[in-house]
């Protein structure tokens, strides 16, 4: 399967570059993937589209200040996007300029804070800095790691924006955008409809965001991310499981959660670290339904999706989605498969 087989052009227009006006006001594509019907609605009316007894499971990872600025040796500018932490002072990152960052490099950060390039890896650099980075460093340093195709520097408006109302433990290095859309109110509307709202946390990483650059789907390899099942989530899906309930996944790192999880005894609670790649082939086991944001070209996340619907139906609903001038990728309009 050829990666190119996942690409489309998108008019740059439609890369949405801030959040709408509000929370939960976007527009939402309803995907029928047995027939290919579609409807368009807005995300406020997801409830009416969910029968009762369904349980919903988000990702409750909060996005951490990630993005620091550097000075290399030589006087030039770095960015370094922090990824995971692995021992005391030491965390595996990105940065710019990535061929010129080799061991034994320094980077000079704020507060005098210095950073040894002890590692180079084939797509992150290990990096041990003179002393902790804690959460509070990072509140007057970092910066909310906002994609690259949103082409400005992060404001006061995303530090609320870009985290879902639910993130509890600090540890993704870019948003789980498909709960972006949800509001206290709509948490609400859809409980007192009778869906079961349920919680996983995966950190999001490299394996979330990392492009596809070989040629074919299948040489790709993702990168671990690390992830949580409460024992209540699963208890929660396993009793919908058994008694023909609907399962809904709110993202594809939620659904990377229940998949890497799931066993023949069904979902297993606990921590767990993954770097399963879904792509058209692939046999769910776990969900009947996924809410999601629309996604980049050529990237996992769109292989996912087209794994779960099939190609040519995520094809069809990406193009209907651009002549109706849809907004696209993580601050933009969303999509409920069904």
């Amino acid at each position: 399967m050829k990666t190119s087989d996942f690409s489309f052009d998108l008019p740059e227009e439609l890369i949405a570059q801030e959040p709408v006006a509000e929370r939960g006001g976007s527009r939402l594509l309803v995907l029928d993937r047995a027939s290919g019907v579609m409807e368009h609605v807005l995300v406020g009316d997801l409830p009416r589209f969910l029968p009762a007894g369904s349980v919903m499971v988000f990702n409750d990872s909060r996005v951490r200040r990630a993005r620091l600025y550097a000075t290399g040796a030589g006087g030039g500018k770095v960015e370094v996007l922090l990824l995971r932490q692995e021992g005391p002072a030491l965390w595996a990152a990105l940065t710019t300029r990535m061929t010129k960052q080799s061991p034994g490099k320094t980077l000079a950060l704020a507060d005098g804070l210095e950073a040894l390039v002890v590692e180079a890896r084939p797509d992150e650099r290990l990096l041990r800095f003179s002393r902790e980075i804690d959460d509070g460093y990072l509140e007057r340093n970092g910066h909310l790691p906002l994609p690259p195709y949103i082409h400005r520097a992060d404001k006061p408006l995303d530090a609320e924006r870009y985290q879902t109302i639910y993130s509890r433990e600090q540890g993704s290095a870019a948003a789980p955008t498909a709960g972006l859309h949800f509001t206290a109110e709509l948490l609400d509307t859809l409980r007192n409809h009778g869906i079961d709202v349920r919680f996983v946390t995966l950190h999001v990483g490299l394996g979330t965001f990392m492009p596809v650059r070989s040629e074919r789907v299948e040489e790709h390899r993702m990168h671990r991310e690390d992830y949580t099942v409460p024992v209540e989530t699963a208890d929660a899906v396993n009793r919908a499981r058994a008694e023909g309930r609907p399962v809904i996944a709110v993202g594809t790192t939620s659904v990377r959660t229940m998949e890497s999880a799931w066993t023949d005894l069904g979902l297993v609670a606990g921590p767990g670290s993954t770097d399963i790649f879904m792509y058209p082939g692939y046999r769910f086991r776990s969900i009947d339904a996924l809410f999601t944001n629309f996604h980049t070209p050529e990237s996992t996340l769109l292989m996912l999706v087209s794994a779960f619907a099939g190609r040519e139906r995520i094809r069809a609903a990406y193009e209907e989605a651009m002549r109706l001038r849809y907004r696209f990728f993580s601050y933009g309009d969303a999509m409920l498969i069904k």
